[in-house]
């Protein structure tokens, strides 16, 4: 008797555990380099460069040509942009996530599916589906 309650106990709490880390927010946190800190202000060129790599990646390149851009295109519409215009969108481009991630999700419902089954082999219920 005592045996069934501490199971219960344990599998309770190890349920609203699990739930409990699966709907904290990921959080990416990291150290910030000190020559951002020392910059009072942001350059043209570097920013410029932070964003012809993005350009200049496959997928990124691929998709501009399909919807019928030219490089020289491209190029003229970048310098077309202001400096404030342009540290804009290359700062925002690190917070681009391309993708997501599918595994993070196929991992939480494969968490959640073992719990339901070990939580119902302890409590001796049995799941009859019928059509």
């Amino acid at each position: 008797m005592i045996r069934v309650r501490l199971t219960r106990s344990i599998t309770w709490y190890l349920v609203i555990a699990m739930f409990i880390l699966g709907i904290a927010p990921r959080v990416d946190a990291g150290l910030s380099s000190s020559e951002l800190i020392a910059q009072p202000g942001f350059s043209r060129s570097t920013d410029m460069n932070r964003v012809m790599k993005v350009i200049e990646t496959k997928m990124v390149r691929e998709r501009l040509e399909q919807l019928g851009y030219t490089p020289e295109e491209i190029q003229s519409r970048l310098n077309q942009l202001t400096e404030e215009q342009l540290h804009r969108f290359a700062s925002t481009l690190d917070e681009l996530k391309v993708g997501g991630d599918g595994l993070g999700i196929v991992i939480a419902l494969l968490v959640i599916a073992i719990l339901v089954v070990l939580l119902l082999q302890l409590t001796g219920h049995k799941v009859i589906v019928t059509k």
